[in-house]
């Protein structure tokens, strides 16, 4: 299957996926979302047991393309939504273990898309935030898996104050594994999923769906709720300067 958005490659026993959206900075328009749930479903009906997903350029993803976004209504909005939390359950869904693979900054659904993957390793270089706190769309969505990854008070530290969180900090909070030198980040990604990967094949497939199985129970009621609120904040003013500003390249004006 060809994409636009990706580059899909088999490396023996493992698919690459990679982000090659790097003019618009690796963000998620819902074609390129599209192309994600595609190749993640493809990998996942293969003989492959480890997938690795990473990007090219100097961004892993900006999050949702306001472009996109922008131009759509609430029920487009929520279309949107859903189709991004599809990505984020089909990740979790695959047989195979998922490995991003991060070597610059992810936001807001970017960051949402390493907190989804199974396991993370990070350059020193990268750098993780949810900037919806600094802007007028918060970041509702990707907050539900980034929560469980790094808990209560550094979830609300990450979406109120919008800040970036550099790649050992990550690390340390445990949004990613663990954060290396930028030219050991191929060796370390490699190293963890021949790790991760070890033993019976469906034995690990198995192990995985039980472990999101546990999770599942808050995380589907969660998703509900932020994709629902996400949505509807799509329409406010705030929302919409926040976003007209960033595609006009300029300061927001923000009202109230």
């Amino acid at each position: 299957m060809g994409f636009a958005a990706l580059k899909v490659e088999r490396d023996g026993e493992t698919v690459r996926i990679t982000m090659n959206r790097p003019e618009r900075r690796n963000a998620l328009s819902a074609d390129h979302l599209i192309e994600l749930r595609d190749a993640f479903t493809d990998a996942g009906r293969s003989d492959a047991t480890g997938i690795v997903l990473g990007a090219e350029g100097k961004v892993f993803s900006a999050g949702h393309d306001f472009a996109d976004v922008s131009s759509r209504d609430l029920s487009g909005v929520r279309e949107l939504l859903a189709l991004c939390t599809e990505v984020m359950r089909t990740i979790q869904s695959v047989p195979q273990v998922v490995v991003a693979r991060v070597h610059a900054l992810a936001t807001a659904a970017g960051c949402q898309l390493v907190a989804s993957c199974d396991l993370a390793v990070a350059a020193e270089s990268a750098g993780f935030a949810l900037p919806g706190g600094k802007g007028g769309w918060f970041c509702h969505t990707p907050a539900v898996p980034v929560a469980r990854s790094i808990g209560r008070k550094r979830l609300m530290e990450m979406a109120l104050t919008g800040d970036v969180v550099d790649a050992h900090t990550a690390g340390e909070w445990g949004l990613v594994n663990r954060a290396v030198p930028d030219a050991d980040l191929d060796a370390a990604v490699d190293d963890l999923l021949a790790r991760a990967t070890r033993g019976s094949r469906t034995s690990k497939a198995l192990g995985k769906q039980a472990l999101y199985a546990q999770l599942d129970r808050p995380e589907v009621d969660a998703y509900a709720i932020a994709l629902d609120v996400m949505a509807t904040v799509s329409q406010t003013a705030a929302a919409k300067e926040g976003m007209a500003a960033f595609l006009e390249k300029r300061q927001p004006i923000w009202q109230g």
